[in-house]
């Protein structure tokens, strides 16, 4: 069996278990489970590439009227997410289906889905050495799926006029704009998203898209994740583990 730690959030209000050796949630899931607002917080959200599903747990914490259904293809990790959505006593309302999204159409119905997030794998498969078979080496590389299979899959789950957010590396936001366009998820909000407010470029971004809507776009004001180099996180960040409000 493997071994896991237990993390916490908005002052141990919300337990996360993570495999010790594994695949590991990182800043961008917070970042993104923190973006989506009461706005789109209605109905059903789901979240591709869920992991050990973190940022389905920080929507029904913050969320309380909508349900997450997380998909994650790793067997194990699905199983993670299960047993965290269970030990929060969130399972009534999120949902784990462990699958595969290339083939999403035998899970979900299509234009089922109010809002669909993701933080998905972005490492390209030559860049530098890779473990095929670990854990954390298919969540965060282009191994069982990429960038436009997941495009694919939210575009197929998503309602028509609803929401979709991804999570993407700043130097490849032309790629990822090309392929939401091409599956008629057009981009509404860019949130550039930095390491602190001396650095040069944005590292991040969370492109939100409406499905077949209107060519209007807003660049949001930047987000730092630290108060300077080397620094604490920025109150807005710290804010986003140990806030305990939760939102209706």
């Amino acid at each position: 069996m493997s071994k896991t730690t237990c993390d916490s959030l908005f002052n141990g209000d919300l337990l996360c278990h993570q495999h010790t050796d594994g695949y590991r949630f990182s800043i961008d899931a917070v970042l993104l489970g923190h973006y989506v607002t009461t706005t789109y917080c209605k109905g059903r959200i789901l979240d591709l590439c869920c992991g050990c599903g973190i940022i389905g747990l920080i929507l029904a914490y913050r969320c309380t009227d909508v349900s997450i259904t997380g998909m994650e293809l790793q067997v194990k990790l699905a199983g993670l997410a299960l047993k965290n959505s269970v030990d929060n006593g969130l399972n009534d309302r999120v949902t784990i289906i462990q699958g595969d999204l290339k083939n999403i159409s035998g899970y979900l119905d299509p234009e089922s889905i109010q809002a669909v997030v993701c933080n998905p794998p972005y490492g390209k498969q030559q860049a530098g050495r890779i473990n095929y078979s670990s854990e954390a080496a298919i969540a965060r590389h282009e191994i069982s799926a990429t960038l436009e299979d997941c495009v694919q899959a939210a575009s197929f789950a998503v309602q028509n006029r609803g929401r979709v957010m991804f999570i993407y590396p700043s130097s490849q936001l032309p790629f990822l704009i090309q392929v939401l366009y091409s599956k008629k998820l057009v981009p509404k909000q860019i949130q550039p998203i930095y390491s602190y407010p001396e650095a040069s470029e944005a590292k991040l971004v969370i492109v939100d898209c409406v499905k077949n809507g209107g060519e209007q776009c807003a660049l949001l004001p930047p987000l730092y994740i630290y108060c300077c180099k080397n620094g604490p996180y920025s109150p807005e960040v710290a804010a986003m583990y140990i806030q305990s409000e939760k939102r209706g």
